[in-house]
């Protein structure tokens, strides 16, 4: 297969991108038309890019709202409780439909790299089990990896450091952790400890939900920051949410940051969940209840952009369209100056490759893996300007996705 007239990113001109089999044999830059032949694609000036990444997302949960009651508070920790009502009512089956059933939805919107957080606070591990088998089963349309996520703590919770250890025994990817969540804080500061040992031990990634919480005394960051700097560890590790960091003072921050730059570890924001879960014990001023972003950007570190949740006990909406949360995620962090949208697609491709550690598995370069997407803009501009798709998934060489644009007819 070979796609023509395509933009690529950093680069000025048509390009044309050969595909040998599932990978990619070359890129070249095309200096005059030729004719498509049957089989291969016609980017028509349109940017090329490797696929959108999902960073964070809870498969698990998904297409769970209201079963069987609604978060009326729209609070994070009424919808812990929610799930945790839910939970009693999971079975194999209802994980593995509703997970496959969100997984299509990503890939509809050019997702083919996704990392799940699946709750490992549960003596039977069901969820578990059965997202293991979504990800044998689903390869042929993502790379999924599954993080051993102890929604109600490790070690506020009976058996949950014995529950984590098995749930990597089992195969997830990634050792999770909450420790705003634990009773007390020298309970979180174990928790973080005891999942760097696990992670270090086993050779895991890792991705904290840390400090999720618009309390600014919440500073689990920096110990998780520190051990890993420590161990040697920061391309391995990833701080989700860190919304406390919004409720941070600047002297503090400022202290911080240097620390954080010298971890090297990653950072992932979910814009419209945590816009719609934190600021909610305020009243006016109202925290917008988000990390610092544009700061952590700004500043070298790499952050990325999440869904977070489709249709559970936190958020009641979504449709897996990652372009959505990142025009949110825009507006939201102060980010619509011109320098930002003209790499505004970084916070859902490379940066979140680089969260997931997905190396020389992801990206436009001949020898690498032949999955990509042919988007509706010619940049990045004008993909976020014009709330623009992805027209074309190829996956390992082949079309995995199209998707014609609706027409609009005049009178």
């Amino acid at each position: 297969m070979i796609i023509h007239n395509a933009r690529l990113r950093g680069h000025d001109g048509l390009h044309r991108i050969t595909l040998n089999g599932a990978r990619i044999a070359a890129i070249e830059a095309q200096h005059a038309l030729h004719p498509i032949a049957e089989g291969d694609l016609d980017a028509a000036g349109n940017l090329v890019v490797p696929p959108f990444v999902e960073p964070h997302i809870h498969l698990d949960a998904t297409l769970t709202a209201g079963e069987p009651n609604w978060n009326m508070s729209g609070t994070l920790f009424e919808g812990i409780e929610r799930w945790a009502e839910r939970k009693a009512l999971v079975t194999h089956e209802d994980t593995k439909t509703r997970a496959k059933k969100t997984i299509d939805m990503l890939v509809d919107h050019g997702i083919q790299h996704v990392r799940t957080h699946v709750d490992v606070t549960d003596p039977t591990l069901a969820a578990l089990k059965a997202m293991l088998e979504v990800r044998e089963e689903t390869r042929h349309l993502i790379d999924l990896q599954i993080v051993a996520f102890p929604q109600e703590g490790i070690e506020s919770y009976a058996n949950g450091r014995a529950l984590m250890e098995q749930a990597i025994e089992l195969g997830a990817d990634v050792v999770g952790g909450i420790p705003h969540f634990e009773n007390t804080r020298d309970q979180g500061v174990s928790s973080i400890k005891f999942l760097m040992d696990l992670a270090e031990r086993t050779g895991c990634l890792v991705d904290v939900h840390c400090d999720e919480t618009d309390d600014p005394q919440s500073r689990f960051l920096e110990v998780l920051a520190e051990e890993a700097r420590v161990r040697g560890m920061g391309a391995r590790v990833t701080a989700s949410h860190t919304t406390a960091m919004g409720s941070y003072d600047n002297a503090y921050c400022s202290k911080l940051f240097r620390l954080l730059k010298m971890s090297g570890i990653s950072f992932i924001s979910c814009p419209t969940e945590s816009i719609h879960l934190q600021g909610r014990f305020d009243t006016y001023p109202k925290r917008r209840g988000l990390t610092r972003v544009a700061e952590i950007d700004r500043a070298g570190m790499n952050v990325c952009f999440g869904q977070d949740s489709i249709v559970d006990p936190w958020y009641p909406l979504g449709n897996g369209n990652i372009l959505r949360i990142l025009e949110a995620g825009l507006h939201i962090c102060h980010m619509l100056g011109y320098e930002d949208l003209k790499r505004s697609l970084d916070l859902i491709t490379d940066n979140s490759a680089r969260a997931l550690n997905l190396g020389e598995g992801y990206g436009l370069e001949v020898g690498r893996p032949a999955n990509l997407l042919i988007l509706s803009a010619p940049d990045d501009y004008e993909m976020v300007r014009s709330q623009g798709h992805a027209l074309v998934s190829v996956r390992h060489g082949k079309v995995l996705m199209r998707r014609t644009p609706a027409s609009i007819e005049r009178a």
